[in-house]
């Protein structure tokens, strides 16, 4: 007799169970936010979030891509990949642009990482594949990418490197300039001017991760983070 309460019971915790994601670095389950008034307001700009949020119920909304003037700014929900399909870059190449965390886990109880993202093919879709660097404010980055299940460059935790900058602490501001450039069969990652990772081509372009290394650059944000990016542009090599 008490079965239908109990399935009511179990119904509403399904229904109310929050979204979690798992955070890059650390593995640690944490809920992905929704942003307020979320979306994206900046012209011929595009994003996807990633498919485990997606998942479970989160959209393009729940994350905000907004503009004043050239400066563009994130906040995160769920993690995201932006692009405009009119930035493309072929052949020898660098892509850099600088990211600036006003206020270090302003939103998040650990570092979550933010970069840049190169060779971007179907994106959009569910055969998306793309390769992306980014930087935590904790001095240590990642390298990894879709293609179209995500893989790992350097590890699930990524690697510290010296070059890449650090906060004094949380609420305090830190700054990365990251660059990912395609140097004849190298493709390498710099962070405030160093190289921190370097690959063959061979080792990205291949079933399973690449399709090719020409393609759209964008930007790449894990969840509940909030920065800020400036100077993002495409130098041929």
């Amino acid at each position: 007799m008490h079965r239908p309460y109990r399935s009511a019971v179990l119904l509403a915790a399904v229904v109310l169970a929050p979204v979690v994601s798992v955070q890059a670095q650390g593995g640690t389950p944490e809920i992905s936010r929704t942003v307020a008034a979320g979306g994206i307001s900046v012209a011929g700009w595009a994003g996807k979030i990633d498919p485990n949020e997606a998942s479970q119920g989160r959209t393009i909304t729940d994350s905000k891509l907004s503009n004043a003037g050239d400066v563009l700014s994130v906040t995160t929900g769920p993690a995201v990949t932006y692009w405009n399909p009119a930035n493309k870059a072929t052949g020898n190449y660098t892509i850099k642009a600088t990211f600036t965390e006003a206020k270090y886990m302003n939103l998040n109880s650990h570092p979550h990482p933010y970069g840049i993202m190169i060779a971007g093919n179907d994106l959009g879709t569910d055969q998306q594949s793309f390769l992306y660097c980014a930087a935590y404010g904790n001095g240590s980055f990642i390298v990894r990418g879709f293609g179209p299940a995500s893989f790992m460059m350097n590890g699930g935790r990524g690697a510290a490197a010296p070059s890449v900058n650090k906060a004094a602490g949380p609420g305090a501001p830190v700054t990365q300039e990251i660059a990912l450039s395609v140097k004849g069969d190298k493709v390498e990652c710099a962070i405030n001017g160093t190289v921190v990772a370097s690959y063959d081509k061979s080792a990205l372009v291949m079933a399973g991760k690449l399709k090719s290394t020409d393609g759209v650059y964008g930007i790449r944000f894990s969840h509940n983070t909030e920065a800020t990016v400036t100077g993002l542009t495409m130098t041929k090599q």
